[in-house]
C-alpha cells in the first residue's frame, strides 16, 4: 500500500508534446493539477470571447520541460493575437489530457461567447 509521502510525491502530472510547424517549432502541453484546474474553471465561469478562453486554456497548460507553465497572466492578451487555427488544435489536445468530457467542453463553449463590453475576465490561474 502506498504511504502518504508515496502518494504526495509521486510525479503524475503527465504532458504531451505537439509540433507547431507555424511556429517553427514544438509545445509541451501539461496535465494541470486540481488546484490549477480549479483556478481555470473560476477564470472560466463568465462569458469569454473564444480568443480569449483558448489563450487562458494554453497559458495555464503550455509548460516547461520540468512542468513550469512557460505563460503568466499578463501573457493572455498577446496570445490571443496568436494564429486561430493553431490555439484551436493546441486547445484540443490541451483539453483531452486534462480530461475536460463533453459536459466540461459544453461548458466551456459556452463560455467562449462574446464577453459583454467592459469585461476583463478572471486573473490566470497558477499550477
Amino acid at each position: 500500500m502506498l504511504t502518504r509521502e508515496q502518494i504526495l510525491q509521486a510525479r503524475d502530472l503527465g504532458s504531451e508534446t505537439v509540433s507547431v510547424p507555424e511556429w517553427g517549432g514544438d509545445v509541451v502541453l501539461g496535465v494541470m493539477s486540481g488546484k490549477a484546474r480549479d483556478s481555470l474553471m473560476e477564470a472560466m465561469a463568465e462569458p469569454q470571447k473564444t480568443s480569449r478562453f483558448q489563450a487562458l486554456m494554453l497559458a495555464s497548460t503550455i509548460v516547461d520541460d520540468n512542468g513550469a507553465q512557460v505563460f503568466t497572466a499578463e501573457d493572455v492578451e498577446q496570445l490571443q493575437g496568436k494564429n486561430p487555427d493553431v490555439l484551436a488544435r493546441l486547445v484540443a489536445v490541451a483539453m483531452r489530457i486534462n480530461n475536460f468530457g463533453s459536459q466540461s467542453t459544453a461548458a466551456a463553449e459556452k463560455n467562449s461567447e462574446a464577453a459583454p463590453s467592459g469585461s476583463s475576465g478572471s486573473d490566470l490561474p497558477v499550477n
